[in-house]
């Protein structure tokens, strides 16, 4: 089911009426919410939940099995059961998710040295967000393990942390640290968190439909026949596929993060302005958040960190980078994209600068200086480049998609100017509310204080939701991140 579909605009209402019926009975209300979250996620296909389910289970029986050996000071038996379900994890991620594309790579190598290998590959649905809820069950038995929380004896309040529906298929990818408490105790229901959370899902609806839908439009029709298009018209292509993919997924993660507050639950934030960054290592700390902290705890940080020799350093960069690439997708152009900013975060971190803006840029200021703006600009262009990798089919697509790039006629006016310029209306008014609203939760976080008349707000809503209704195109419909 698509948060931007018929059926979710009646499912919504309901299921937010029956949840708040529930509440005085909390593992009642947990069962709904299970419940409606299995219909929600099989509404794509119910064989997807027989996979949900077992990894739920295997996590939360091993969770049990950790703590138990833990508080006996059993660390190896710990050890073994945390590592056996890591492994049946990924192994189911990587049957789904990776066994064609490494058994055709592995075939496509052998050939080049004229050795035929005999290979069988496999006719197999990918489950929509396995990477996702994997990530999220893994987390929680590797926390247990750390003892960093205490395994839960609640199976319906685990079973809600994985499957709740707002976040289900394409994150935040929570922690069990944050999200699993708040299905153990009572939750009550806020007006003022409620309707913020409305505001949000509004935001987040302008940017997937809005901003993300009518790019798409163009874009594909670029990346379709770039071979034929002059510099100027492939450098429109790679912007607006810059902006489609941050307006479909951030979209996303707004329209999750407002619905969950209807609910009473708060998710973690997945995006804060990673357009308005100063450098790759900013870039990286607001984009897909909840993912790259993922990275970072379970995998940066056991490795050594940055606190370790500078070769490994390198290493442990690298590693987490191309990881990131391999999880978008099974492909080697997801590599190759991971791997292009690792080269660009490493000068960074080897020269301890990784971390010097972590502020908000033009803080207290209306903009930015020209050093600020340069540096944004220059940060922008760089995973723009990045972005045309990601988007391509094949690496040999992406890399004559910029040898095209390299032409003097990047300064002539696109041919497409004119039929874009409804894309540019909706990526600046995009850009400009964020900007506005940087310091800010979402685009429309907090408005009392920034349009302090009722009037005025109550204007830009309507803005907004017209634009929604009026500019849906057929590319608004998919999510992007479903496929990962």
């Amino acid at each position: 089911m698509l948060f931007n579909s018929f059926e979710f605009a009646i499912f919504l209402p309901i299921t937010f009426i029956l949840y708040w019926l529930f509440n005085r009975n909390l593992k009642l209300q947990n069962a709904f919410i299970v419940a409606i979250s299995y219909l929600f996620y099989g509404w794509w296909d119910w064989r997807f939940l027989i996979l949900i389910a077992f990894t739920t289970f295997c996590s939360y029986t091993s969770g049990i099995l950790i703590d138990k050996a833990n508080r006996k000071s059993q660390n190896k038996k710990a050890k073994i059961i945390s590592a056996a379900n890591i492994t049946i994890n990924l192994l189911i991620l990587g049957v789904f998710k990776y066994y064609n594309f490494f058994v055709t790579s592995l075939a496509d190598a052998f050939s080049a040295f004229g050795i035929t290998l005999e290979t069988t590959t496999l006719s197999i649905i990918l489950p929509v967000g396995i990477s996702f809820y994997t990530f999220q069950a893994l987390s929680y038995s590797i926390d247990v393990y750390r003892h960093k929380i205490e395994a839960t004896h609640d199976i319906i309040a685990f079973f809600a942390f994985v499957s709740f529906f707002p976040q289900l298929v394409a994150g935040p990818i929570e922690r069990a640290t944050n999200l699993l408490p708040q299905f153990t105790q009572k939750r009550s229901f806020d007006y003022s968190t409620a309707v913020d959370g409305c505001r949000q899902i509004l935001w987040g609806l302008f940017k997937k439909i809005v901003v993300a839908g009518n790019c798409a439009t163009t874009c594909n029709h670029i990346f379709a026949t770039y071979t034929d298009q002059p510099a100027s018209v492939l450098m429109v292509g790679a912007l607006l596929f810059t902006f489609q993919i941050y307006g479909d997924f951030s979209g996303y993660s707004d329209i999750a993060i407002g619905t969950a507050k209807l609910f009473g639950i708060k998710l973690m934030r997945n995006f804060n302005i990673p357009y308005f960054s100063r450098d790759i290592a900013e870039f990286w700390r607001r984009w897909h958040i909840s993912l790259t902290t993922w990275f970072r705890d379970y995998i940066y940080i056991p490795l050594g960190g940055s606190r370790v020799s500078k070769a490994k350093v390198v290493r442990n960069t690298l590693i987490i980078f191309l990881l990131s690439g391999l999880w978008h997708g099974a492909n080697w152009t997801f590599v190759v994209w991971g791997a292009y900013h690792a080269l660009l975060f490493l000068p960074l971190i080897l020269l301890g600068k990784n971390r010097k803006y972590t502020h908000t840029i033009a803080e207290g200021k209306h903009f930015p200086s020209i050093k600020e703006f340069a540096m944004m600009l220059i940060t922008f262009l760089l995973v723009v480049i990045g972005w045309i990798f990601f988007r391509a089919e094949t690496i040999g697509d992406a890399w004559h998609y910029i040898c095209g790039l390299c032409s003097l006629n990047i300064f002539k006016a696109p041919y497409l100017f004119f039929t874009s310029r409804k894309n540019s209306a909706f990526v600046i008014i995009m850009l400009a509310i964020e900007w506005w609203q940087r310091s800010k939760e979402h685009g429309l976080g907090e408005l009392q204080t920034s349009l302090k008349r009722p009037i005025s707000r109550y204007i830009l809503y309507f803005v907004l939701f017209f634009s929604i209704l009026a500019f849906q195109t057929s590319d608004s419909i998919q999510f992007l991140y479903f496929q990962f």
